[in-house]
């Protein structure tokens, strides 16, 4: 009777610390992993060392890209539905408690996609209404709004210095750079040396057809952006905004296009020739950024999507839609080391570092 009254409290104690330990593996790390999976309707927080998922958050309907704030805190989804979408929410989901919060209702703004987060707000393309939109987390409000005048605007690229918008669109095969100018205030009742009143100026560049995935070099020069029906890659000159070369590639459906962090090589991804289509040829190609040639081709064994670097330029994460997982590049070797497998169609991925 003595010995149960000792061992109680302590089988006690050892189930919660058990509990304890169990709970504290499972918490968010500061530097995570976020993975859509587009079938689950989820977002999926991945411990980066152990590729280990901590947690599956609900994303909402069809969600495409994600994005997160600049603490670390929450992740931004875009709620998709295509073109002519009736959709029109962003999902937001808090990272620290891994729980789905109100998402953000967008009006009258539909077919939200690309996302970026600069200047402590979330930028946000609209498809159905050819625009780029801004929400301010701190008021809870859609604070600014700019048309592009093109169709499927789709992806959105902001400056650090909130001077300077790159979007791809789609159907009008054009990259917009749309540009902050200052001009005075010269309205009704202005007085001289009043302030100066806010105006952009959008020059939409023609490239290839489907234009969709694409990237500003590190150093701010180059725009490069992948032609999905036209099998080649385009390179604007960012201060003439002029195309200065288009080169063909071996990756079929050009899907997304980004710079190694130091601008040496860029990864090129592709889907292949049609919807739902897991080609077993080319589904990643790496360019010399300097040589504009192609010095590797990767077959991931299924269609490819979002192409995520690692910061510290050891790795790519590489979306594998057609086959369901996500592959891991070495970018020192260009091969294949590791994979994070079964998921769901997985698609937008982005880095949440918490501060």
């Amino acid at each position: 009777m003595e010995l149960r009254r000792v061992l109680k409290p302590m089988i006690g104690c050892l189930g919660s610390f058990l509990l304890v330990g169990l709970c504290a593996a499972m918490q968010t790390p500061s530097k995570v992993l976020l993975v859509l999976e587009k079938n689950g309707t989820q977002l999926d927080l991945i411990d980066p060392v152990s590729l280990k998922t901590m947690a599956k958050v609900p994303a909402g309907q069809d969600p495409h890209e994600v994005i997160a704030s600049a603490d670390g805190k929450l992740a931004y989804i875009s709620n998709y539905g295509g073109s002519q979408s009736s959709l029109h929410m962003i999902s937001v989901v808090d990272l620290v408690a891994q729980k789905a919060l109100d998402p953000i209702d967008l009006g009258a703004l539909h077919g939200a996609h690309g996302l970026d987060f600069a200047g402590d707000e979330l930028y946000f393309t609209a498809e159905t209404n050819k625009v780029i939109g801004r929400y301010n987390p701190s008021t809870n409000q859609i604070d600014w709004v700019l048309g592009t005048g093109q169709d499927r605007t789709h992806m959105v690229w902001v400056a650090p210095s909130l001077d300077k918008i790159v979007t791809s669109n789609v159907s009008s095969a054009t990259i917009s750079i749309i540009e902050l100018l200052a001009q005075p205030n010269r309205g009704f009742g202005a007085r001289p040396g009043g302030g100066n009143q806010k105006s952009w100026e959008v020059t939409n560049v023609s490239v290839g057809r489907g234009s969709e995935g694409f990237d500003v070099s590190p150093d701010g020069k180059e725009i490069w952006t992948g032609n999905a029906q036209d099998g080649t890659v385009s390179i604007i000159d960012f201060a003439t905004k002029k195309v200065i070369q288009s080169s063909p590639i071996s990756v079929k459906g050009a899907n997304r296009l980004k710079f190694t962090p130091d601008g040496k090589l860029v990864l090129v991804s592709g889907l292949g020739m049609g919807p739902g289509q897991a080609p077993s040829g080319t589904n990643l190609v790496v360019l010399d950024a300097a040589s504009r040639k192609e010095v590797k081709q990767l077959s991931l064994g299924g269609g490819a999507a979002g192409i995520l670097m690692d910061p510290d330029g050891s790795r790519a994460f590489v979306a594998v839609s057609g086959a369901n997982k996500v592959a891991i590049v070495d970018l020192t070797s260009l091969s294949v080391t590791g994979e994070i497998a079964p998921l769901g169609q997985p698609d937008g991925m982005a880095w949440a570092v918490r501060k």
